[in-house]
């Protein structure tokens, strides 16, 4: 009975030699890491010796590193960008949009519009409370950012003291695709309220072609007249598209 009873056992419960569980402890040096680990190393290294050497995608990789820690993120950033476009066009995109691209969850579509959101707050504290007129570049790169990439029509108002330095900066009505309805005396209502002197009016053309309708042009006028009698300047009306802009007092529309 004893007998049998150490057979069964060690059918049962075989020794392990040592040798075997010294190689079932070791690390085997014969895995590899993951490629992209590597990659990543050396995209950090390059984006700090000079960002302005990476391509568009390479930038949206660092981005998306963070965002995506245990996967090989650059055939995701170029597919974003062969679906929108440009880097600012992927920032700019809805959330809904960036969710239709496989591999964008709703966390990382969040994430990627936390860092738009903070690029448009950086380009509006490059204006506010400046000399908006001696800064226009700004103010057409504040516009762009915020407005460009918008699927419906914004009307946004620019608010300005006496020196033109920037009050404020509010969206006063969101339209449709291809309208918004301006109320001129809401405008004029909002500028004393904020105690300003000059207004610049800005939207967008989800089109993506800034070229000003007839519309735009008469609201425009009507604003001007409206604003002009209570001495509130307008001093341009900017109309932001994909492409670029296109400025009614440059037109001399206004």
């Amino acid at each position: 009975m004893g007998k049998n009873s150490d057979e069964d056992e060690r059918i049962f419960f075989p020794e392990t030699p040592i040798k075997s569980l010294a190689k079932a402890n070791s690390v085997d040096k014969s895995v590899e890491k993951p490629h992209y680990l590597g990659h990543r190393d050396r995209l950090r290294q390059r984006f700090a010796a000079g960002s302005d050497a990476l391509p568009d995608y390479e930038l949206l990789e660092l981005l998306l590193f963070r965002l995506i820690p245990r996967a090989d993120t650059k055939p995701l950033a170029k597919a974003l960008l062969a679906r929108f476009g440009t880097l600012a066009e992927v920032l700019g995109a809805p959330v809904a949009r960036l969710e239709e691209v496989r591999g964008i969850g709703p966390t990382v579509a969040l994430e990627l519009k936390i860092v738009a959101a903070t690029a448009q707050r950086a380009a509006r504290s490059e204006i506010k409370g400046r000399e908006v007129l001696s800064s226009w570049t700004q103010v057409l790169g504040y516009c762009r950012s915020v407005m460009a990439f918008e699927e419906r029509e914004q009307f946004r108002i620019l608010f300005l003291d006496k020196k033109n330095a920037l009050i404020a900066d509010e969206v006063q009505q969101v339209g449709t695709v291809d309208h918004t309805p301006v109320y001129p005396r809401e405008v004029v209502k909002r500028a004393l309220e904020l105690s300003a002197t000059a207004i610049i009016l800005a939207h967008n053309h989800p089109s993506g072609d800034p070229t000003p309708s007839r519309a735009d042009i008469e609201m425009t006028k009507l604003v001007i007249e409206t604003a002009k009698p209570l001495g509130i300047a307008v001093h341009d009306h900017i109309i932001i598209g994909k492409k670029g802009h296109a400025s009614m007092k440059g037109l001399l529309l206004i």
